[in-house]
C-alpha cells in the first residue's frame, strides 16, 4: 500500500471510531475532520491516484458532513423525551454503544483490509551502486516469416525492452509496469483466467527504471543479460530480478515472444495476443509441439543478439555504442524461457553463462551425458518436482488426459533433466515454492500467496541473491559469496553440484 493510502484510511478510521463513541461533537472538530480527511484524499488522488479497493475509505469522508446535518436538525428541532426510565435509557445507550462499536470495527477491516488484499504491486528498492534507465524497441526479422497467424507475408515482429545502469540520482518519467495497462488487464483475464478485479492496478504500479536516462559512465562496458520470459508471460514479468541485476551493473535485454506471450503491445497501436494454435489442454503440453514451438523462441535470441550487436556498434541514440560487453553475454529465462536459455548454451558460443528457473528442458537439442560445456544454473521449485503428484484427478481430467499419460510425460521430463549438473553445474531445488514463484505475479495480491502456500518476496529475494552471485562469478569474474558455500542442504532450499 502507498503511504499516503496510509495515513488517509487510519485516520478515517480513527474519526469514524471517534464520531461513534464521543457524546460530544463540537461543530468545529467536525469541520476540521471533513477538511483533514478531504486534503488527504486530494493528495492521494493527485499522487498516488483512485482506485476501486478504497472504495469503503472514500465514503468515510463524508462522514463528519452527514453527522453536522443531523446535529444541525436536532438543534432546531424541540427536544422531546422518550417516556423511559433512566434504567431504559441506559440499557438503550449501552446497546447503541455495543452495535456501534461493531460497527466501527465491520468497517474498519473492510475499509483497510480491501486495499491490503488488493494492494498496489510494488517493487524492493534495488541494491547496488546504480540507477535504472529503459528503452523499449520494435524490431523486424526481414529473414523470417511469422509461423503463428494465419496471414502470409508476415515478418517476425518483436518488442524489446532494455534496462541499464545509471546514476542513482537520474531524474526523469518512470517506466510504467506494462505499456498498456488496459491490454494487460484483459490479457490476464482472457489468457491466464484470472479475476479481471486483481489487475486493475496494474495502472498505478512503479517501477525504479527512468525512461529514456543517461546511461551511467562509471563503467566502460557492461555484461549483456538477455531474459526471455514463460509462455504466455512478457517481457517485464520478472521485474523484481531484472531491477536487481542492472542495479548491480548489468544491462538486461527482454525478449517479448510475439504470440507466445500474453500480449504484444507494438508501438502503432497493434496488439497481438496468446495464440494456442488451437491446442488446448494436454495437447499443449506435448513434447513434439512444445520442441518445435522452441525452435522459434531460440530464432528470437539469436536475432535479438544479432541487433543488440549493431547497437553496441552503433547506436543510433549513442546511448549503448562501445559500452556493452559483448566477450561477456549470459542468458536467464522463466519456465519456456528458462528452457530457451539451455538451447542458447548449446546452440550459439555468445552466450557464456545461463540460468534456468523452472523450465521444463524442451528444446531440439538435449543436454550431453558430460553436461552443458558452459557455467550453468538451475533452480526449480520443490511444487513442480513433484510431478504428477502434486496434480489432482480432476485437474488432469480437465487437460483431456489421464494420470498414467501424464507419468510417461513426467517420466521424459525428469530424464531429460538427469545431466544438468555434470560437469560441475548447479541445481539448486527451492522449498516450499511453485512455478509462479519466479515471477512477479504472486505479489499482485496475498490471496494467491495465500491460496498456494508460499512467500513470494522470501523466494524473490533468495533467487536474487544467488542469480547475482551466479553471474558476478561467471561474468565479472568475481569470487562466489553463497554458491559455492551453499552445496548441499540447507533450510530453504538443497544445492547440488555436479
Amino acid at each position: 500500500m502507498r503511504i499516503v493510502e496510509w495515513i488517509y484510511l487510519i485516520f478515517n478510521v480513527v474519526m469514524l471510531a471517534w464520531l461513534i463513541g464521543a457524546r460530544n461533537k463540537p461543530l468545529r472538530m467536525l469541520w476540521g475532520g471533513f477538511a483533514v480527511s478531504a486534503a488527504l484524499l486530494l493528495v492521494h488522488g493527485l499522487m498516488e491516484g483512485l482506485r476501486w479497493p478504497l472504495i469503503p475509505g472514500y465514503l468515510l469522508t463524508m462522514v463528519p458532513l452527514i453527522v453536522l446535518v443531523v446535529k444541525t436538525r436536532n438543534r432546531s428541532s424541540s427536544k422531546a423525551t422518550d417516556g423511559r426510565s433512566g434504567t431504559s435509557s441506559w440499557k438503550l445507550r449501552r446497546t447503541r454503544m455495543i452495535a456501534s462499536s461493531v460497527l466501527v470495527l465491520v468497517y474498519a477491516a473492510v475499509a483497510l483490509g480491501l486495499p491490503l488484499l488488493f494492494p498496489v504491486l510494488s517493487f524492493e528498492k534495488p541494491t547496488g551502486p546504480y540507477g535504472i534507465g529503459t528503452v523499449t524497441y520494435n524490431w523486424t526479422d526481414d529473414s523470417r516469416e511469422e509461423v503463428l497467424t494465419p496471414e502470409t507475408g508476415d515478418k517476425r515482429e518483436l518488442v524489446v525492452q532494455i534496462w541499464y545502469p545509471t546514476s542513482k540520482d537520474a531524474k526523469g518519467t518512470t517506466a510504467p509496469y506494462v505499456s498498456d495497462p488496459a491490454v494487460y488487464e484483459q490479457a490476464f483475464h482472457d489468457v491466464l483466467e484470472m479475476p479481471k478485479l486483481l489487475f486493475t492496478n496494474l495502472w498505478d504500479i512503479k517501477t525504479h527504471a527512468i525512461q529514456d536516462a543517461k546511461l551511467s559512465e562509471s563503467e566502460a562496458k557492461y555484461p549483456v543479460l538477455v531474459f526471455s520470459h514463460g509462455l504466455h508471460g512478457y517481457e517485464s514479468q520478472n521485474t523484481f530480478q531484472v531491477e536487481q541485476l542492472v542495479g548491480n551493473g548489468y544491462i538486461v535485454v527482454g525478449i517479448n515472444h510475439t504470440y507466445s506471450s500474453m500480449a504484444s503491445v507494438f508501438p502503432d497501436g497493434r496488439v497481438a495476443y496468446f495464440e494456442s494454435q488451437g491446442k488446448e489442454g494436454f495437447e499443449k503440453l506435448k513434447f513434439n509441439n512444445l520442441d518445435v514451438l522452441n525452435e522459434g523462441w531460440v530464432k528470437d535470441v539469436q536475432f535479438v543478439l544479432d541487433e543488440v550487436e549493431k547497437l553496441a556498434a552503433n547506436d543510433p541514440d549513442q546511448r549503448f555504442t562501445g559500452h556493452m560487453d559483448l566477450d561477456r553475454i549470459g542468458m536467464f529465462g522463466h519456465s519456456f524461457g528458462g528452457a530457451t536459455a539451455v538451447q542458447m548454451l548449446l546452440t550459439d558460443s555468445r552466450v557464456k553463462a545461463g540460468m534456468n528457473m523452472d523450465g521444463v528442458l524442451y528444446g531440439e537439442k538435449r543436454i550431453p551425458a558430460e553436461g552443458v560445456g558452459k557455467p550453468f544454473l538451475m533452480i526449480s521449485a520443490d511444487d513442480t518436482l513433484n510431478g504428477a503428484t502434486s496434480m489432482s484427478d480432476e485437474a488432469i481430467a480437465a487437460m483431456g488426459t489421464n494420470r498414467e499419460v501424464i507419468k510417461t510425460y513426467y517420466e521424459e521430463v525428469f530424464a531429460r533433466y538427469a545431466p544438468v549438473t555434470a560437469g560441475g553445474n548447479y541445481w539448486m531445488k527451492l522449498n516450499n515454492t511453485v512455478h509462479l514463484s519466479f515471477s512477479d505475479l504472486l505479489l499482485v495480491s496475498p490471496l494467491l500467496e495465500w491460496a498456494q502456500g508460499v512467500d513470494a518476496r522470501g523466494t524473490q529475494e533468495l533467487v536474487n541473491d544467488y542469480t547475482l552471485d551466479f553471474f558476478n562469478h561467471f561474468l565479472k569474474g568475481l569470487p562466489f559469496e553463497k554458491l559455492d558455500q551453499s552445496v548441499g542442504k540447507n533450510p530453504e532450499f538443497s544445492l547440488e553440484q555436479g
